[in-house]
């Protein structure tokens, strides 16, 4: 299995040659501009059919790498068009009259793209998933219901990184016939990529695309369709007077067809945007509700549709700020299997797109024992990693040990029962050790703590006894000193440069820059070398070596064929039970069926191998075994925080107006203890949240609003507060059940529909079908409750086992009619706590 998980890289060298005929008069001051992937002196050798020895009657007088530093190629007729455009005289075919600096030049022209004029050459056709997102999105905003009354429809693509949303969202704009487009993002280097999208491709003729960082509507005409692109912090960015930008105030002139939220997931467009668009004043700010999701209300521009794109949208999916029909799910594992069923039919449109391996390293205590810490006792990389001092006298407060695990990643420092395996020819497959991986790790990114861990790396990796690592470029991309934006982006591809990022190596340090958004086709490897909480700033980094990389008609003689040059990539995890603990995470937040966690980590794994590695043993692992080792750390008191956690509920005004609309629900809520003027409640939350949102839009606010304003968030922020925390109290009561319960629920669905209704009701004080209408509706987070539910009974079982294989079904009890394992004595005191 290890074998296939690491292939090797086919050879491949992609060249631009010249060459002059020595024996032929006519040809004289004529060069031969051609394209191989072989050598180039048997290629050119074949176009004279030399038979025999002697003087060959050409001089290869230029040769250099078909590769840009951003790992795309080019051929041949790129070249001549570049010389064409400089007065050079095509005489025939691929000669042309001209000096070997002329075609020199002309190289370095379409290698840098520094006479780039885009040129509608691009014809492909969306994937069959692009399709159906265009599909899904444009008959949910054709045929929405509510726009009369003031609300403006949303959508939200969960579609993993790599699903082309630029290329799908522009078709969308053109089966909506829309003519004006607003993109804004939090993440600038992505602009590129919406440019050429728009610019190269022929279905988008005739329209235009304007940067608003240093364009405005004086560069366009507006009479015809365009795309506008701004980062966020730009284009809603206040002036010093606290009004919008005057170089955007033309933005406010007319009615935007759509905006288009690009990367949208937890951290800057919830906290940031709240900022940039909230009150203006920073005392009002400081009392302000800051929900967990984007409020369209508050925009400075008016729109008839929002689209939201993002491929980690975890905390967008559990606030319920989007329901079912608002959501195109594609995610990492709907791709490969569509790879994988496409099999090897010609023409799949998947196959470039690699599988991800993950391996993880259990540390040996030499190394990890230092940092054994946090809130799980586990290793630390935070701590391990921690550095002080600036740039060049950056330096780690573990140096020594850091410099223990560079040595072991390479093979130079493993555990004394790892020699009989080195004597042995079994080698660990170490990143910079097992000659698989070592052979495509060319181009690594390094994802470290912070600036200081990046520029202490760096200094370390120069040292004299790191003298393996003296073949790799090493780039800091971080801090002030790496750009924003674009900006950092260079440095990297410059790294690539030398000569090409098939014959160079290179590392890249990073704390977070060009970990969202960007497409740096030579990464094949990512080493996560620090601890975050956050799932999408995990898989958003882990993401960024998935990017395809191809030559594109390898042999000159075939436009649609590619030869894929990374069919595999990899993540390098040294904390094995959080990185399993987020890719668990991973596959229950984006999945939104209602298999249970196990089989949707199972789904995932089976695309996703998952290694670890402990004590010179290389384990591929199960499910169960991923699972077990997440919670590995897991106690009792960690799994009760999970039943008071305020993910567990969504109280957002989309879901408060459904239950005022549903007198089910609403009757059902109100049975819950402490829910008896719930109606007022949230009648009282959305018409001062409405009242709330008119006076900030509004623009300028006196002092007497101010104090309004503040007084009715604090109001809005009590109440919602207040129905919450009723409603955690309520989940709280759920574990209770399954515990008397003889049902082995692995799912929120099993709680729902297993067959002990009287003991449903009597612990927690509704029917289960008034439960599952509650959860229908949103009120219940259900993909967060499926993974409490599922760990509970993992932890439960796992802990009957531990203590001696106790079955505690084998002898039960029958309270009040219903089939329990505990006491009647037990029983009724659980009962009376919860009365």
């Amino acid at each position: 299995m290890q074998q296939e998980l690491f292939p090797s890289r086919p050879e491949a060298n992609p060249k631009i040659y010249a060459y002059l005929d020595k024996h032929n008069p006519e040809l004289k001051g004529l060069l031969k501009v051609g394209y191989t992937k072989r050598p180039v002196e048997e290629r050119v050798k074949e176009q004279y059919n030399i038979l025999m020895p002697g003087d060959a009657p050409y001089k290869i007088v230029f040769e250099k790498e078909a590769m840009r530093p951003d790992g795309t190629t080019f051929l041949d007729y790129e070249v001549h068009t570049m010389l064409i455009k400089h007065g050079v005289h095509r005489v025939m075919g691929e000669w042309f009259r001209c000096t070997v600096e002329d075609v020199k030049n002309a190289v370095d022209a379409v290698i840098e793209r520094s006479e780039l004029s885009y040129g509608r050459t691009e014809d492909f056709k969306m994937r069959p998933e692009q399709e159906e997102a265009v599909e899904k999105t444009a008959n949910y905003f054709m045929s929405y219901k509510q726009r009369e009354e003031g609300h403006t429809p949303h959508f939200l693509w969960n579609c993993k990184m790599r699903f082309g949303k630029t290329f799908a969202a522009y078709q969308l704009a053109l089966k909506m016939k829309w003519r004006r487009v607003l993109v804004l993002t939090f993440k600038p280097a992505v602009a590129q990529a919406w440019g050429e999208d728009l610019l190269t491709h022929k279905d988008f003729e005739g329209w235009q695309f304007l940067d608003s960082k240093t364009q405005t509507d004086k560069d366009i005409d507006t009479s015809k369709p365009f795309v506008c692109f701004g980062s966020f912090q730009d284009f809603l960015g206040k002036n010093k007077a606290g009004g919008i930008k005057e170089k955007h105030e033309w933005t406010r002139g007319f009615n935007w067809d759509c905006v288009i939220l690009d990367e949208y997931h937890y951290g800057a467009w919830r906290d940031d945007a709240q900022i940039l668009i909230g009150s203006r004043d920073d005392d009002v700010k400081a009392e302000t509700e800051n929900p967990d999701y984007f409020d369209e209300d508050l925009m400075p521009i008016t729109a008839n549709n929002y689209l939201y794109l993002s491929g980690t949208p975890f905390r967008a999916l559990a606030s319920g700020e989007f329901i079912e029909e608002e959501i195109y799910n594609w995610t990492y594992t709907d791709e490969q299997r569509a790879k994988e069923e496409w099999g090897s039919k010609a023409d799949n449109p998947y196959e470039s797109l690699p599988r991800m391996v993950m391996l993880t390293y259990q540390l040996p205590p030499s190394i990890s024992n230092i940092v054994d810490d946090g809130e799980f006792y586990e290793f630390d990389l935070n701590t391990f990693f921690a550095a002080e001092g600036e740039f060049e006298n950056a330096h780690f407060r573990f140096k020594d040990d850091v410099q223990k695990w560079l040595d072991m990643i390479r093979g130079q420092y493993l555990p004394t029962t790892l020699d009989n395996l080195k004597q042995q020819n079994r080698k660990p497959p170490l990143p910079f050790y097992d000659i698989r991986l070592k052979g495509v790790l060319n181009h690594t990114l390094w994802f470290l703590p912070n600036v200081a861990a990046c520029y202490a790396m760096k200094n370390l990796l120069c040292e004299r006894q790191n003298v393996f690592y003296k073949d790799y470029e090493v780039i800091v991309c971080a801090g002030v000193k790496a750009g924003i934006g674009l900006d950092a982006l260079a440095p990297v591809e410059n790294a690539m440069a030398k000569p090409d990022p098939l014959h160079c190596k290179s590392i890249t340090l990073s704390c977070g820059k060009l970990t969202t958004g960007v497409t740096i086709r030579p990464w094949t490897g990512i080493f996560m070398l620090r601890d975050t909480s956050s799932p999408e700033t995990y898989f958003q980094a882990a993401f960024r070596v998935q990017s395809p990389w191809v030559l594109k008609n390898p042999d000159g003689l075939n436009p649609n064929k590619v030869e894929i040059l990374k069919q595999e990539c990899y993540i390098f995890d040294f904390a094995p039970n959080r990185a399993l603990r987020k890719l668990a995470e991973y596959s229950n937040n984006l999945d939104v069926s209602d298999k249970d966690p196990e089989q949707k980590v199972a789904d995932l794994i089976h695309f996703f191998p998952v290694l670890c590695y402990d004590d010179g043993v290389m384990k591929n692992l199960d499910a169960g075994e991923i699972l077990d080792m997440a919670m590995s750390s897991t106690t009792a008191t960690l799994l009760a925080r999970r039943w008071e956690s305020a993910t567990l509920v969504n109280v957002t005004n989309g879901v408060l107006e459904k239950l005022l609309k549903d007198e089910d629900a609403l009757n059902a809520l109100m049975r819950i203890e402490g829910f008896r003027n719930l109606n007022n409640d949230i009648e009282t939350i959305i018409n001062k949240t409405k009242n709330v949102k008119n006076i900030k839009k509004k623009g300028d606010i006196s002092k007497k609003e101010k104090k309004k304003l503040s007084e009715e968030e604090k109001e809005i922020k009590s109440k919602r507060k207040m129905i919450q925390e009723k409603l955690i109290k309520f989940a709280t009561r759920i574990p209770i059940f399954m515990y008397l319960t003889d049902y082995r629920e692995r799912s929120l669905r099993d709680v729902i529909t297993q067959l002990e209704p009287g003991l449903f009701r009597k612990v927690t004080g509704i029917e289960k079908k008034e439960f599952e209408l509650l959860v229908s509706i949103g009120v219940f987070n259900e993909a967060i409750m499926n993974d409490a539910v599922f760990k509970f009974k993992r932890y439960e079982d796992n802990s009957l086992t531990y203590a001696g294989g106790i079955n505690r079904h084998e002898e039960e009890t029958k309270v009040g009619g219903f089939s329990t394992s505990i006491s009647k004595d037990e029983y009724d005191n659980i009962y009376a706590k919860l009365n």
